[in-house]
């Protein structure tokens, strides 16, 4: 008995260092997180991400970064952007976030056309080759800039509408992810016609390109708008312009896709937005190397909804613009407003300037377009905003 006794002391004595050893062990490490930009909001895509790397060429290990955390690879990115995106929980890419190997990672959301509204005919073209109001009735060009190539990142184009005469080819569709960027909601194929068409456009013989990143009711994903501009950045070549009429929130992952399609030699217009606010506030209105647009009307007047700011580089016209519209048939037009619509009047422009210097920087254009614009024309500019109206006469 007695020994059994010391037996089960003993035994409990084992059992208690055991319980004290495995007490005083540290605890594992919890794994540390980093931030996601722009997390959350209306727009926000739910457990989708954009994940932005530190160094190039990582982006093709992109699965076994992404597989350690849990995550899913969608779309990798390598031309204007060096990432790619994730299908991940919060926690996951909150983890992937602070691997040395990225630079940040970016909530997924989504992007809009410009708001729409019915209004009188075209104007535009009449009003950007002259100095002084009233106008003439007349639009003078000196080429059609057909050496130039023109990207509408944008709803897809109707390529058998008449006013682009055959000039539509090639493309991409980044909604269906096919070869087939046909227009299913008309905004892109009326900001071709602006850039390009026979009737309605400045650069009537430039060759259009369409990129579909917009679906029917007008939005896409920071993902499906990146994968165009990566695109475009991965296969322009020669003189090359790009048309961005869309825009949303502040947004840091398709910021970088246009600067790094800027930095291949590609000339960026991007709308102001139609907000009423400082275009500081929104992607990629904010992009410093871009041309952003803001909107004029017929009187020479800021328009009411157009943004505006410092980060506002020229006006151009926006209010009642008449152009080639993608639903209907192959003669069917629309008028509509918004800096979506002032856009493509300065990306066409950008085309008729690189006709003449097909060698032109994207600063270079840039410049050129608001050293010419005329000064002091808007009656009502809001604090900040240059003051300069989009001109193309000689």
């Amino acid at each position: 008995m007695g020994n059994s006794h010391r037996y089960r002391r003993a035994a409990i004595g084992i059992t208690v260092a055991a319980v004290a050893v495995a007490t005083a062990a540290p605890a594992l490490a919890a794994q540390p997180e980093g931030q996601i930009r722009a997390a959350g909001g209306a727009d926000a895509v739910s457990d989708s991400y954009i994940v932005v790397l530190k160094n190039a060429g990582f982006a093709a290990q992109a699965q076994n970064l992404a597989s350690k955390f849990g995550a899913n690879v969608g779309r990798t990115f390598g031309a204007a952007l060096n990432g790619f995106s994730i299908h991940a929980s919060e926690t996951e890419a909150k983890r992937l976030a602070a691997d040395p190997a990225v630079d940040y990672v970016v909530q997924n959301r989504r992007f809009h056309i410009s708001d729409t509204q019915q209004n009188p005919p075209s104007w535009g073209l009449d009003r950007v080759d002259q100095h002084d109001l009233p106008l003439d009735s007349k639009y003078t060009y000196a080429t059609k800039a057909d050496n130039v190539t023109a990207y509408v990142i944008d709803t897809g184009v109707k390529a058998t509408h008449k006013t682009f005469g055959g000039r539509v080819s090639g493309g991409k569709d980044f909604i269906d992810n096919d070869d087939d960027p046909t227009d299913e909601q008309g905004h892109g194929t009326h900001v071709a016609g602006t850039i390009g068409g026979t009737e309605y456009g400045l650069a009537k013989g430039v060759k259009i390109v369409p990129v579909r990143v917009l679906d029917a009711n007008g939005s896409g994903t920071t993902e499906q708008v990146v994968a165009g501009i990566d695109w475009v950045a991965a296969n322009a070549k020669g003189a090359s312009v790009a048309n961005m009429s869309l825009g949303g929130g502040a947004d840091d992952a398709l910021d970088s896709a246009v600067k790094g399609a800027i930095a291949k030699g590609v000339t960026f217009g991007v709308a102001a937005g139609n907000e009423s606010q400082d275009a500081s506030k929104v992607s990629p209105a904010r992009v410093k190397e871009a041309i952003t647009v803001a909107a004029s009307d017929k009187t020479d007047k800021q328009a009411s909804f157009s943004n505006f700011g410092a980060t506002v580089d020229i006006y151009a016209p926006g209010v009642g613009i008449t152009s080639s519209w993608g639903i209907g048939g192959d003669d069917a037009t629309n008028t509509i407003s918004g800096t979506s619509m002032a856009t493509p009047h300065v990306v066409g422009a950008a085309a008729l300037y690189l006709s003449a210097h097909p060698d032109a920087t994207p600063a270079q254009v840039a410049e050129a377009l608001t050293g010419s614009a005329t000064s002091g024309k808007i009656t009502n500019p809001s604090s900040g905003t240059p003051n300069k109206l989009l001109y193309v006469g000689s």
